[in-house]
């Protein structure tokens, strides 16, 4: 019986492996507009970089659902949960001054 079942197992197998490799999604590009440019973005509680040099740059992340923080000396946080498609996401945001 075993015998019998080989060539079938085997071209199964083979049917399987002739689909073609699986393609990954095209990356979320996210390009970041923030004021002051002084500030700090993170995504997941890992640093990304500074909003100055993401504004010139778009950072590459998997589509799907991030959480960015982004932070800066003298104003309050800025939380955002963005569900990022393939392709450019720009996010602009000014965040507000802590009074004197």
């Amino acid at each position: 019986m075993v015998k019998r079942l080989l060539p079938f197992v085997a071209a199964l197998l083979f049917a399987a492996a002739c689909g073609g490799p699986q393609r990954a999604a095209p990356p979320a590009q996210v390009r970041f507009v923030i004021e002051p440019q002084t500030a700090r973005v993170y995504v997941e509680d890992r640093f990304v970089g500074a909003a100055r040099v993401l504004a010139r740059r778009p950072q590459e992340f998997p589509p799907g659902r991030r959480h960015f923080t982004v932070t800066a000396d003298g104003h309050f946080p800025h939380d955002v949960e963005v569900d990022l498609p393939s392709g450019l996401t720009t996010i602009r945001l000014s965040l507000r001054p802590v009074p004197p």
